[in-house]
Parts: structure tokens; sequence; C-alpha cells
């Protein structure tokens, strides 16, 4: 089970994770799709961890595919969130402070579908996301997406 713990500079007792998530909004801009993770139930935004020998724009297309079964295509980088606060410590105990790159991408092709990741899916109202069991962080990504600054952010 994944879980987030917080910490005065927790990150210095954990390994660096790289990876991507992406916001995906709906045409209106009102709605965003989040997924449903298996090893913990909360929500969240597609994302993963980077592999060796690929850039983080194909991390994210990569990631979306094996989450969602959607063809996406990035069209901007929201943020660089970095936190030494913050990690996430796994079933296994491994211990990672996320280094995660967030972009904003459209859908392009594929069929909406679960995962061995996802136990369900599904498009929710930006605006009433306090509703749902979100994991925090990805709720900061998903509020700096929505505001579409001009430039990216780096927290």
């Amino acid at each position: 089970m994944a879980k987030l713990i917080y910490g005065d500079r927790i990150g210095r007792d954990a390994r660096l994770g790289p990876g991507a998530t992406a916001t995906i909004f709906d045409a209106e801009r009102k709605n965003v799709l989040l997924t449903q993770r298996t090893d913990n139930g909360r929500w969240c935004l597609p994302s993963g961890a980077m592999d060796p020998g690929e850039s983080a724009e194909e991390t994210c297309v990569r990631e979306i595919m094996e989450e969602t079964g959607l063809e996406v295509r990035v069209t901007r980088l929201v943020g660089i969130y970095t936190s030494p606060d913050l990690i996430i410590e796994y079933a296994d105990g491994n211990r990672w402070q996320p280094v995660a790159m967030t972009f904003e991408a459209e859908v392009v092709g594929g069929e909406l579908r679960m995962s061995d990741e996802t136990t369900d899916y599904g498009y929710f109202l930006v605006d009433r996301l306090d509703e749902v069991d979100l994991m925090e962080h990805h709720l900061w990504r998903i509020q700096d997406a929505f505001k579409t600054l001009p430039d990216a952010i780096i927290k």
C-alpha cells in the first residue's frame, strides 16, 4: 500500500524517484481525469515512474496508455514538484521522494479502460475535488494546471 508521509526534510531518508503525471481535462476544462489506485484505493492523476532511456514526455505518454488505455499528446509542462518534506512509502518498504514532472495532455486516441494499477476511472469536477479521496499532492498539481499559467511551476 502506498502512503504519503510528511515531515521536515524527510526526503533525506528516501531515494529520488523521477516520474511523470498527466492532467487531462474535458473539452470545457471543468472536469479532470482521475484513476483509482489498486494499492491504496485513493484517487490520483494517471502517473508513473520514469524508465531508464526514456524522456519525461515519453514517460507521460507511456504511463497514460498503461493506466488508462488512452493515447495522449503532451501539450505543456505544468510544473516540477520535488518537496523534500514528502515521501511515498510502499508496502515493500521502499521510500521515495517524488520528482514529479506534471504535464497537461490531450487525448488523441485509444479507449478509456482500467488496468492492473487501477480499479476505477472517471472525470471529476475540478471545483468539487474536496469531495474525492484524492492524494493531496495530486490536488496541488491539478490546481496549478487549472490556472493555465504562462510558465511552468517549480516547487
